[in-house]
């Protein structure tokens, strides 16, 4: 068995050992440490019942902490010593387990770290590399969120929107260092979609899905920026559009719309598209219509307004984006597609020097220089920033 679906049994091996008696805290590093010692010595000598063996390892290294902690009184120690016999049963903690990793009482930092450690089994060091801090600050990040849902039971009702808005932020961190977060929230979103019944996942699924599709064509060799009406469309995944498009078409049709199927109806539109030229604005302006009914994001009808000027011309997207904050980020750069699309070509330059100086993300603020210097030498582009 690969690393990753090793790491899929994780979140039931959790569960196991939290029926037995561990606490939630205890079960994660108990697992963790049996996690290491699978792929130490797995490649030379592999089980036959991987689940198996890792909640009997699993389950010794939790009782060896016990012991060495002397944490329990003699009396529950006593009890919990008692290892249980017979076959694993066969009960999947996953969804559960989600809905407690990402508890509204956590922060998102901490409930998207918990979520990548106990539900994905990463370690520590990979999640800190992920988010460009130490390790011990990672650590320490970890070991509050374990202490604040410490009295939450597996078994207490959970939250799925925060679950879903917690793997949307892991999607959208993208690749840091050696571990792909992108992949990594599409391979936990799958299990989310596996263990719960609920057109929303299925919603999100499709999101990234899709999102994950035109990956490959959004930056060039060098490394920078590709805007979607310039990437090179046969660089996208066909298989992973006709996957997301197939799941998000099962999850319309049980009618209950939720914002990540409007989001992923939104990105099926732009991949359905086979130039630029042929993308249907005014279905996803209505579909933007709905998101905004939906959520009432101020990004939303940031993208309304550019999904406007689209459709309807650059004069209507304008008179759009004034119903938008103009402190929100992108305003800027929104903007000044919009001026460029209707011809006002010093001012777009303007605002592009602007949106450059204010965007956090040193490749953003590379797109957006480039783009105001190619105005300012004469040459309009095409397409939304």
């Amino acid at each position: 068995m690969d690393e990753s679906g090793l790491r899929e049994l994780i979140p039931e091996v959790i569960g196991v050992l939290v029926r037995r008696g561990a606490d939630f805290a205890s079960a994660e590093d108990a697992v963790q440490e049996a996690l290491v010692t699978a792929l130490r010595t797995w490649p030379a000598d592999p089980p036959r019942d991987a689940k198996g063996w890792l909640v009997t390892v699993s389950w010794r290294k939790h009782l060896d902490l016990l012991r060495s902690e002397h944490a329990r009184h003699g009396r529950e120690v006593a009890q919990v010593l008692e290892e249980p016999q017979g076959p694993v049963p066969a009960v999947d903690d996953t969804l559960q387990l989600y809905f407690l990793c990402a508890h509204p009482s956590l922060t998102p930092g901490s409930a998207v770290a918990l979520t990548l450690r106990a539900v994905g089994g990463l370690t520590t060091r990979q999640i800190a590399e992920a988010y460009l801090v130490p390790e011990s600050t990672m650590a320490q990040r970890i070991s509050r969120a374990k202490r604040r849902i410490a009295e939450v039971s597996l078994d207490q009702p959970g939250d799925l929107p925060t679950v879903l808005r917690v793997l949307y932020l892991i999607y959208n961190e993208g690749h840091s260092g050696e571990l792909d977060l992108a992949t990594e929230a599409i391979r936990v979103t799958r299990q989310l979609a596996a263990a719960a019944d609920h057109p929303e996942v299925d919603g999100l699924l499709a999101l990234v899905l899709l999102h994950h599709a035109r990956r490959a064509a959004r930056t060039d060799s060098a490394g920078r920026l590709v805007p979607l009406a310039e990437q090179d469309r046969s660089r996208w995944d066909t298989a992973l559009i006709a996957e997301g498009v197939e799941v998000l078409q099962a999850a319309l049709a049980r009618d209950r719309l939720g914002e990540y199927q409007a989001q992923a109806a939104i990105a099926a539109l732009h991949a359905d598209a086979q130039r630029f030229e042929e993308t249907d604005w005014v279905q996803i302006v209505a579909w933007y219509d709905e998101l905004v009914a939906l959520t009432g994001s101020v990004v939303a009808r940031l993208n309304r307004a550019v999904a406007i000027g689209e459709a309807d011309g650059a004069p209507a997207g304008l008179a759009a984006l004034t119903e938008v904050d103009p402190s929100l980020p992108r305003h800027t750069a929104a903007s000044a597609h919009l001026h460029e699309k209707a011809g006002q070509l010093a001012e777009a330059a303007d605002l592009y020097a602007a949106a450059a100086r204010a965007a956090s993300n040193l490749a953003e603020r590379d797109h957006l220089t480039r783009r105001a210097a190619r105005l300012r030498q004469g040459g309009a582009v095409d397409g939304p920033a």
